[in-house]
């Protein structure tokens, strides 16, 4: 039973990533009648839509404390890790961006291993985080012989990275609640639109629904609402149950490799030696990672 759940979470945790890295087009192709903190709530508005229509059922009995954490992990995985990615690419570059956001799993494994029993990542971790790291670098540089440093914007992704990672870390203790995957990211999504609610004031938010006349902006919204949000945080969440808060995050290094050959295949973009080279790299550290981290228990004293 414990084998076929560690390959379920692999399963669930593959498509999750897959979808993620597709998602950038949608983004991209609404980026030019959308401003980007429109896209996140027509999206997770859509999402917290769906999960209710997919499991009608309210949550109940939950005390104070598990409301705080799942108010804290929709403060951190909806409202605050998207605004800080978003404002963070007016800033630096997309690169910078990507490579900073794959750190996540770093932090993840730090965070574990003070606040999660059993997750304890060994040696075996930091040598497939560096292959990957190295990996992502030469992908999302591909060709730059200068690194450009901004150091508003790549803070900004940093504290994302971060973000990230404690999201992870709530997402794991909320699923020992023993709640339905999808009751708790629907509670999860309607604590992060609720967080979100202020900003859309001081953003101009604008309710120009006409815009959606267009039949690919219906198309790209739809997707991110219904895959990207509704399927993607209740497939991330339970990945995290099955497999833990960072083996489940090392599969944030696939995220790269996925833009490349979508951007390969959807928009024609020829792949070089670098983000070949990068891909393999990725890959390598995704498997050591994967393959040989080992997970030391704590204990009960």
């Amino acid at each position: 039973m414990k084998g076929n759940s560690a390959i379920k979470g692999h399963i669930v945790a593959f498509i999750t990533i897959l979808i993620w890295g597709v998602a950038f087009i949608s983004t991209k192709a609404l980026l030019t009648d959308f401003k980007p903190i429109e896209i996140l709530f027509y999206r997770f508005c859509i999402g917290l839509l769906v999960l209710w229509i997919a499991y009608p059922r309210r949550l109940r009995g939950t005390t104070k404390k598990q409301e705080l954490l799942f108010a804290a992990a929709g403060l951190c995985g909806i409202t605050l890790y998207y605004l800080l990615e978003n404002i963070a690419l007016t800033y630096t570059a997309a690169s910078n961006v990507g490579v900073i956001i794959s750190i996540a799993p770093f932090f993840t494994a730090i965070l574990a291993n003070w606040l999660l029993e059993g997750e304890k990542p060994k040696a075996n971790f930091l040598v497939g985080f560096s292959f990957a790291i190295v990996g992502i670098c030469l992908i999302s540089f591909n060709g730059s012989v200068v690194l450009q440093l901004n150091p508003g914007g790549d803070v900004l992704a940093l504290f994302a990275a971060i973000v990230w990672a404690i999201y992870s870390i709530l997402s794991k203790k909320i699923s020992q609640f023993g709640y339905n995957t999808i009751q708790s990211t629907r509670r999860i999504f309607g604590y992060g639109l609720i967080f979100l609610t202020p900003v859309l004031f001081l953003s101009h938010f604008e309710w120009d629904i006409w815009r959606f006349k267009s039949a690919t902006n219906t198309f790209n919204i739809l997707f991110l609402g219904l895959c990207a949000s509704a399927l993607c945080f209740v497939t991330w969440n339970l990945a995290v149950k099955l497999l833990g808060a960072v083996k489940t995050s090392i599969y944030i290094y696939l995220v790269p490799v996925i833009t490349v050959v979508t951007s390969v295949i959807v928009l024609n973009e020829k792949i070089t030696w670098m983000s070949a080279l990068g891909t393999v790299l990725t890959l390598a550290g995704l498997f050591i990672s994967e393959r040989k981290t080992k997970i030391i228990s704590k204990g009960h004293d």
